[in-house]
């Protein structure tokens, strides 16, 4: 089984990250002077979409693998947490996020879909969810983790960075993404937000399986 790519457009009909070839495609085909290129990593993706695309161009992306004494340097998850995830099919495109619990995988929360959100916005909602969910049963010592470093960011920013543009189609997202982010100011929370370590630990239990 072909492992799953994201597809940064630096220069197209639209620009960002894409997590399927045919809508990447649609962006640059026939597009003068498009500028592309596919990852393996959703972070580097992400990361990539924010810098240049000559920063890029001809140079692997492909992430080696990982011998098991560079595996050992990351540890073990702990499994008494939770994790969260976020899915989105275009970008903007169809998402929704979920938690689960880390040691079984079991779901203890959904949301979605929303009709035109982003990955990023995702990430953002399902850690302040877990996060105000935790706390609300007195559980403020579990860790959550997720596998976003910009959500993680913006976690500590108390603000969702996002550029996404919104309408009618998407006013029930900016919304959520309001109270989350008053949420953040009006509250403290305890919890440990933790770097799931894909590289060494493989998908985020929280991942929704569609790659």
């Amino acid at each position: 089984m072909s492992k799953k790519k994201f597809y940064v457009v630096w220069n197209g009909r639209k620009t960002g990250v894409f997590t399927s070839w045919n809508a990447c495609k649609k962006q640059i085909d026939g597009f003068e002077g498009a500028q592309y290129k596919s990852f393996t990593n959703l972070d580097e993706a992400e990361i990539a979409a924010t810098k240049k695309y000559e920063d890029y161009k001809g140079k692997n992306t492909k992430k080696p693998t990982l011998s098991s004494a560079e595996k050992a340097k990351y540890g073990s998850p702990n499994l008494e947490s939770i994790s969260v995830d976020a899915a989105c099919s275009g970008n903007p495109g169809k998402m929704e996020y979920r938690g689960v619990l880390t040691h079984n995988k079991q779901q203890i929360f959904i949301k979605g879909p929303f009709k035109k959100g982003t990955n990023n916005i995702g990430e953002f909602l399902a850690l302040v969810h877990g996060i105000a969910l935790l706390k609300s049963k007195n559980k403020e010592d579990v860790p959550i983790y997720s596998d976003s470093k910009i959500a993680m960011s913006w976690i500590k920013q108390k603000k969702c960075k996002t550029n996404l543009h919104f309408d009618a189609t998407n006013k029930d997202l900016l919304e959520l993404i309001r109270r989350a982010e008053n949420w953040l100011k009006e509250n403290t929370y305890k919890n440990p937000i933790l770097k799931w370590e894909t590289k060494a630990w493989g998908e985020i239990p929280a991942d929704f399986g569609r790659k």
